[in-house]
């Protein structure tokens, strides 16, 4: 099992196992993510699943408001925990990382709402048999980095 995680509200899970790729939003409640990782580690018996998630740091690409901040700082957290709890092997990778492997530039002068586009657009590429949203995208662009890195 091999799983890749976009944090935050609109960020998304994307995982293969066996050959097959699934990828989802990220759900909306800490139960919901409890019982989808739950889920995904009950699948993957005995093999130890492992998990690259994108590495956030305290600012999120333009100044927002202390509470919101706090708030994805505690789904981070959060998401950690239960990967830890649940015995995933852990991979933190850098957004920069991820982005510079898949070779289609940076972002640059593009506005954020372009940049998200592109990568939406290489991740449908790159996946041509799921039905990519922008809520899935970069989980399935991680988890093409993570298979290039575990060589699945």
């Amino acid at each position: 099992m091999l799983l890749a995680i976009d944090p935050g509200a609109s960020g998304g899970f994307a995982w293969v196992h066996d050959g097959k790729v699934g990828a989802n939003k990220m759900p909306q409640s800490d139960s919901e993510i409890l019982d989808q990782l739950s889920n995904l580690v009950d699948h993957s018996f005995p093999e130890i699943p492992v998990v690259y998630i994108e590495k956030v740091s305290g600012f999120i690409g333009k100044p927002q408001p202390g509470a919101r901040m706090f708030k994805f700082g505690k789904g981070f957290g959060f998401l950690l925990g239960v990967l830890m709890s649940l015995r995933w092997e852990i991979n933190l990778i850098s957004p920069q990382k991820w982005q510079k492997s898949l070779g289609i530039g940076t972002k640059g002068e593009r506005s954020g709402p372009e940049w998200k586009r592109r990568l939406k657009d290489e991740a449908q590429r790159l996946f041509p048999a799921k039905k990519v949203s922008l809520a899935t995208a970069d989980a399935l662009l991680i988890l093409r980095f993570a298979i290039s890195q575990t060589r699945i």
